[in-house]
């Protein structure tokens, strides 16, 4: 069995067996004696990193020896010494020619500084797609100018992109055959190059002024992407100031308000901060608690904001820092919790119903009107509005008009409504001892329903999602008519009625089994039942009695019943 020898190759460790290491000592003597002095090291250099990189590929692991075999395959794609000694260009066409054993790599992506003209990444890509890198700088300076992407693209393949530093990297970057004849031209190439550039010229004074050129450069791109940075930064940090700073300022004069408001006097909007929105936490520990759970981040948004801005800025210190941290995290946890207490106020829902018939006969047209007090409010409207207001002997009360309707149909002969009074607690009994407080009036006339647009209730039972539903059954053939503001609090099902489906003033209604329908109502033109209504389409008119005449075109003249009011 032979022994194992290690060794350093190309930067690479190996094992490798006692023929193949000396064979492969051999192969590596014969190569220097065939060089020239010139650049002999660098050739040799390139020629070691080459083999190191073909042992990797046939390797499949780390503890697998490098044995004959290897060792000739290895051999054959780079040569032998004496094929590719070169002495002028003939030789090394025939030698190159001659030879079947090349070894033609794949072109990798490469920069080319030496042709570059600033990180050698056009260049580059040029040697790899096979185009004029003129090219493809006049393509990046479009997308510089044109799409704003140029800058970009360029500096990520300068990162990304690695350089072609080695004369293997070199010859991999333009798709050559990488052999010991490629590799000496290569470095030979190199020497000429710089041989008759700098012959008969102070060469210390021409590589100072390079590399003065070089660092000039490096600093310049450096510099800009440095400002670009830094502009972006204090743009940031400017925007972290103004907000951070508006939100602490707010912060710290509500949190200061709340705090002391049980040493203030009187103050009615004060007062009316907890009790209204019934949190049964004081306000004063609200007011701590908002100061610490969102003063303090707002605070270190701050700080951050002045790094940005401020080069140098001294540091806050880690005392206080971690000190700063310490109480915000506690803070969080009393807010949870106390939020969490809070929400339980309203975990569950109460509800107080109340029925009401209504006894109207079949020849009855029922109505159906919402009002207002202008004591509390003048608007019609209904928008779910919960405020504190005095009553006509200047008690404080809750007001909202979250009232809402919705029509039905009944099996039942007779008409009813029912009125729902719903609220939420910590409990089921809770949540319906405080809907039954709430405090909301209706009036039957006759045929005439009269229903309040708003609720009324105690302060002291707290803002808990009062509201009023109000579920009026209808039998089939009822008729009824709706006043102006009705829409405001409808809530009911459009497929079963709709009043905003026909454009008519003052509709009269009537009560089918599977829809309302209008007696007296023009269609809307984008109405989704303009088929149907064309197909049975009527004429309302009154006669001589002032009886209301469904007339059907072409059709037979039907009478409507309806009650038409005489007294005056």
């Amino acid at each position: 069995m032979n022994k194992t020898i290690s060794i350093n190759l190309g930067g690479f460790f190996f094992h490798i067996d006692e023929d193949a290491y000396q064979k492969l000592s051999r192969y590596f003597d014969a190569v220097k004696r065939s060089l020239s002095p010139d650049g002999r090291d660098e050739i040799m250099k390139d020629i070691e990193s080459r083999i190191a990189e073909l042992f990797q590929e046939r390797l499949k692991n780390e503890k697998q020896v490098v044995g004959l075999t290897e060792i000739e395959e290895v051999i054959s794609i780079m040569g032998q010494p004496e094929d590719y000694k070169i002495d002028d260009e003939k030789t090394t066409y025939q030698s190159t020619a001659s030879s079947t054993n090349f070894y033609y790599p794949s072109k990798r992506l490469y920069r080319d500084k030496e042709n570059g003209m600033l990180g050698g990444v056009m260049a580059g890509l040029g040697h790899y797609l096979g185009i004029d890198t003129l090219w493809l700088r006049i393509i990046m300076v479009i997308l510089f100018f044109g799409f704003g992407t140029g800058l970009f693209v360029y500096i990520v393949l300068w990162i990304l992109v690695p350089e072609a530093v080695t004369t293997t990297q070199k010859l991999e970057m333009k798709g050559e055959p990488i052999t010991i004849s490629n590799i000496e031209k290569k470095v030979k190439e190199g020497f000429d190059d710089i041989a008759s550039k700098f012959s008969n010229i102070d060469h210390e004074k021409i590589a100072n002024t390079a590399k003065s050129g070089a660092t000039r450069i490096g600093s310049t791109i450096e510099e800009v992407i440095s400002t670009i940075f830094k502009v972006f930064a204090k743009l940031i940090g400017s925007f972290i100031i103004f907000f951070s700073g508006i939100g602490l300022i707010g912060i710290i004069i509500t949190s200061i308000i709340m705090i002391f408001s049980s040493t203030m006097p009187d103050n009615y909007i004060l007062n009316h901060i907890n009790t209204p929105i019934g949190l049964e936490t004081p306000l004063w520990v609200q007011g701590i608690l908002l100061l610490l759970g969102f003063g303090i981040p707002l605070f270190f948004l701050l700080i951050l904001g002045l790094k940005l801005m401020v080069n140098n800025l001294r540091s806050i210190g880690n005392y206080v820092k971690y000190s700063l941290l310490a109480v915000w995290i506690i803070a969080v946890g009393i807010i949870i919790s106390l939020g969490i207490n809070e929400a339980s106020q309203l975990a569950f829902e109460g509800k107080s119903v109340q029925k009401e018939l209504i006894s109207i006969t079949p020849k009855d047209t029922l109505n159906i009107k919402f009002k207002n007090n202008d004591f509390y409010s003048k608007s019609n409207y209904r928008n779910h509005d919960f405020k504190i207001t005095q009553d006509e002997g200047n008690n404080e009360i809750i007001y909202s008009n979250n009232v809402s309707i919705e029509i039905k149909y009944t099996d039942e002969a007779t008409p009813y409504m029912l009125i729902e009074k719903l609220a939420n607690g910590k409990s089921t009994s809770q949540a319906k001892t405080r809907a039954e407080k709430i405090k909301y009036n209706y009036k039957i006339d006759g045929n005439t329903i009269i229903l309040d647009n708003y609720l009324l209730t105690a302060v002291e039972n707290k803002f808990r999602g009062q509201e009023v539903e109000i579920y009026l059954f209808l039998p089939k053939g009822t008729i009824f008519k709706t006043d102006e503001h009705y829409s405001n609090y409808d809530s009911s099902d459009y497929d079963f009625f709709d009043e905003n489906e026909y454009d008519t003033k003052n509709p009269i209604f009537q009560v089918e089994s599977d829809k309302i329908k209008c007696l007296n109502c023009f269609p809307n033109n984008n109405s989704e039942n303009n088929e149907n209504t064309n197909e049975d389409s009527s004429t309302i008119i009154f006669d001589s009695n002032g009886i209301l005449i469904k007339k059907k075109s072409e059709k037979e003249t039907q009478n409507v019943k309806i009650e038409i009011d005489t007294k005056k």
